[in-house]
């Protein structure tokens, strides 16, 4: 980089009344993509001359602490600029806390419900309407806007903080509701492997022999490889334990984690020591680049978790997040939970085309392009190369509107996002809604457990094919951290896979796994490779095994087969047909191999799109979710829901064994009440409402159980694949609150009535309730996590 000599006389910068935004905007962006320093910027300048610049960019450098790179090069602001800059760092009232004051969040949010809930009551006094009758009513919707440019959503918080919570990495970013179009991305982490960015931390938790927190991340993973091996059998490290929450069908709150070592503790302590971390630490950062004192009623929190993650998984999320102190329970409405592909589908609407890699525009054959010139993943290396360098900054700017990517896309045209993740891959189908800019999910979310996981689970069942599966338990259980250091050596490796490589790729034995597996098996290591008989893993004299291209192609194959195979079925869809676009996001889509499987299999049907900062795309989406939560106009429902309650019996109609009798009166017992069905369309905002009547004078609380269904032909809640997923809780008012309202015989309780309203439209099911007679609140709350 050319040196800059500052003018003999200070060169004044006096920004131009009112700021130019688009010009500031492109300066910065200048500034952080291209990597073109203030020094170059100067030098590109007059030296000695006057220029103008416009404040915004100003703000942007201060933003990047570039201010005393200009003053190092003799450049001193105006009374103009500092005056800006005095206003940033807090000498005027900032704007937030003014519209704090003005705009009271909404209290109608989703409440957890106490552990002493054991009343139990009938759901209803008088029959269900009919299952065709079950219709949502939309709230008091508002006028489709006119213009190109989304009104801004009104923001009650001063910051939104977005916790990517993945299977084998997590981070956080955070935007200004100031000035949203600038996501600051987190601090570097310290430690980490040779070659790998570590932009995020893996997501690995080390706690005390008593239970106490030690570190997460990087910090977690040293400390407990530089334990002595009998003391790390009294410590409890865990990785890669988010995918217990998907993988456990009958989640609550005391299920249990086992840490590495074979000790257990409640999988809830572990999530919250975690996400505690993360809220430690990005405060304390939002607080350093904050000109004001934060409270804690200003930040909006957002938590991503995967789109097949059912209500139980979410509401445990939620849970994790009131016990680590994110946000008070009485305060739901400050925390959100967002879906990963969901969350990269909103980024995805910001991206410029230099900020994507087609790999429709490069035909491949045997790796390599056409004319062999170059590597399959040569322009996604180099991208990604560029991206890294850049990332000095920590700070990126997306488009006010949507990007030049989504130019090209008309009104009704289709795409998928595929989150490509460490633990799962999820699969969401969206239509861009014009000229407002909102999307409209097509096809309920699904996917599966296809994430990189699976490749790491397959060399630890190669492993057992060669050592066998009692040694490498043992060797597990006895030298844990030895066993860590293994699988972060087959991570490294696994990294630089490619289609097309020659050469073999050489994973690093640990010597106490050498050591061990001859003291416990009397053998060698070369000696139980050979005796294998698996010709694709050779043995290095250098103590290194050494896969073969054939034996990584056997690892990576059937996890990306799952992939494929999900995506293929999906585009069969009605719903699906004809989609434009295929976005690969989340960090297995860094991967070669799957890009090159991708490409081969699926570019004839539609274009297939990588973000270049494909790892930060969910991260990135979940702060713009966090922004405006509104963008996300319609959802699909993941499942058929509902209550039971008696209807009419017709004879004929309805089985005898449902048969009730009940003051001379004939019921069918057991009938599903839908509230909405499996990939039904419902809008956010729209509300199923229900009314519910006490069954007994001085009753407290109405407890209605709910009943889920993955299929739309079910009647009753015993056929099968019913089954009772949650419970929605009413707490009802003072028995002498609604006496007043009584003609004084009684009948009050008669026309006491309790209305139940409803939202599936959110990426969580809430409820509410207010008493009809009185007008008054009534506390509802849902809860998935006790049954």
């Amino acid at each position: 980089m050319k040196s800059l000599s500052p003018p003999s006389s200070p060169a004044l910068l006096d920004p131009p009344e009112p700021t130019n935004m688009h010009t500031a905007r492109f300066y910065s962006s200048f500034v952080c993509a291209a990597e073109i320093s203030i020094w170059e910027f100067c030098h590109s300048r007059t030296s000695g001359s006057r220029r103008s610049i416009p404040g915004s960019f100003c703000t942007q450098l201060w933003s990047l602490d570039y201010c005393g790179t200009l003053n190092r090069a003799g450049i001193c602001w105006s009374s103009k600029t500092k005056a800006l800059f005095h206003q940033r760092e807090g000498c005027e009232g900032p704007v937030t806390s003014r519209m704090a004051a003005l705009l009271q969040p909404n209290t109608n949010s989703l409440q957890v419900p106490g552990s002493d809930i054991s009343v139990s009551t009938s759901p209803s006094s008088s029959p269900s309407p009919s299952r065709n009758e079950c219709s949502i009513a939309p709230l008091t919707p508002s006028p489709s806007p006119r213009t190109e440019v989304r009104p801004r959503v009104a923001r009650p918080f001063s910051v939104v903080v977005a916790i990517d919570f993945g299977t084998t990495s997590s981070g956080y970013a955070f935007s200004f509701t100031e000035d949203p179009e600038a996501i600051h991305m987190m601090r570097r982490w310290e430690g980490g492997d040779p070659g790998v960015a570590n932009q995020k931390s893996p997501t690995c938790l080390l706690l005390t022999p008593d239970l106490r927190f030690h570190s997460f991340g990087f910090a977690a993973r040293d400390s407990y490889h530089d334990l002595d091996p009998e003391e790390a059998r009294h410590w409890l490290y865990f990785d890669k334990f988010k995918m217990k929450i998907h993988s456990t069908s009958d989640l609550t709150m005391v299920t249990e984690l086992e840490s590495v070592s074979g000790r257990r503790v409640r999988a809830i302590e572990v999530f919250a020591h975690a996400l505690r971390f993360f809220r430690e630490h990005a405060l304390k950062e939002v607080k350093d680049q904050s000109s004001s004192v934060l409270e804690g009623d200003e930040v909006r929190w957002v938590i991503t978790v995967p789109a097949v993650w059912r209500q139980p998984a979410k509401q445990f999320m939620r849970e994790a997040a009131y016990l680590a102190g994110l946000v008070p329970p009485d305060s739901p409405e400050q925390l959100l939970i967002a879906l990963e592909p969901e969350a990269a589908s909103i980024y995805c609407r910001k991206l410029r085309l230099h900020q994507v890699i087609d790999l429709s525009q490069r035909p491949m054959m045997n790796g390599l392009d056409l004319d062999g010139s170059r590597p399959f993943d040569s322009s996604f290396r180099q991208a990604r190369e560029q991206l890294r360098r850049a990332r000095h900054s920590r700070t990126f700017l997306v488009e006010s509107g949507t990007g030049e990517l989504w130019s090209e896309m008309q009104t009704g045209d289709k795409y998928i996002v595929a989150d490509c993740g460490g633990g799962t891959v999820d699969l969401t189908v969206h239509q861009i809604e014009q000229p407002q800019g909102t999307l409209k999910e097509l096809y309920k979310a699904s996917g599966g457990p296809y994430g990189a996981v699976g490749v790491d689970l397959a060399f630890e069942a190669m492993l057992c094919q060669i050592f066998g599966t009692d040694f490498i338990e043992t060797f597990k259980a006895k030298r844990p951290a030895a066993w860590v250091d293994l699988t972060i050596a087959f991570e490294a490796r696994k990294r630089t896979a490619a289609p097309g490589r020659a050469s073999a790729l050489n994973i690093s034995l640990p010597f106490s796994f050498i050591d061990f597996y001859k003291r416990h098996c009397g053998q060698s290591v070369e000696t139980a490779l050979r005796k294998s008989n698996m010709n694709i893993v050779k043995w290095s004299s250098q103590g290194m095994l050494r896969l073969t291209t054939e034996a990584m192609n056997e690892l990576f194959q059937p996890t990306i087969s799952n992939i494929i195979k999900h995506i293929e079925n999906l585009m069969q869809k009605e719903e699906v047909k004809g989609v434009r676009f295929l976005f690969l996001v989340g960090g297995f889509a860094e991967s070669p191999m799957l890009q090159r499987a991708v490409q081969n299999a699926l570019g004839q049907h539609c274009r297939i799109i990588i973000p270049q900062d494909v790892g930060l795309t969910i991260l990135k989406g979940a702060v713009l979710f966090g922004l405006d939560p509104t963008v996300v106009r319609v959802r699909r429902c993941p499942l058929t829901y509902g209550v039971g309650v008696l209807n009419r019996y017709v004879e004929g109609r309805h089985p005898r064994e449902k048969l009730l009798i009940k003051d001379g009166r004939e019921w069918c017992t057991d009938i599903l009440d839908r509230f909405v069905s499996v990939d039904q369309s419902v809008a956010l905002g729209e509300v199923v409402r229900r009314s519910y009547t006490p069954a007994r004078v001085g009753q407290r609380k109405i407890i209605i159980n709910i009943y889920c269904s993955p299929t739309d032909d079910v009647v009753y809640i015993t056929d099968p694949g019913v089954r009772k997923c949650g419970a929605i809780t009413l707490d009802l008012p003072e028995p002498g609150a609604v006496a007043a309202c009584s003609d004084g015989n009684g009948s009050g309780f008669e026309r006491r009535e309790i209305r139940a309203t409803m939202q599936f439209g959110d990426t969580e099911i809430k409820v509410m309730a207010v008493d009809v007679v009185t007008g008054r609140q009534v506390r509802a709350s849902i809860d998935f996590l006790s049954n």
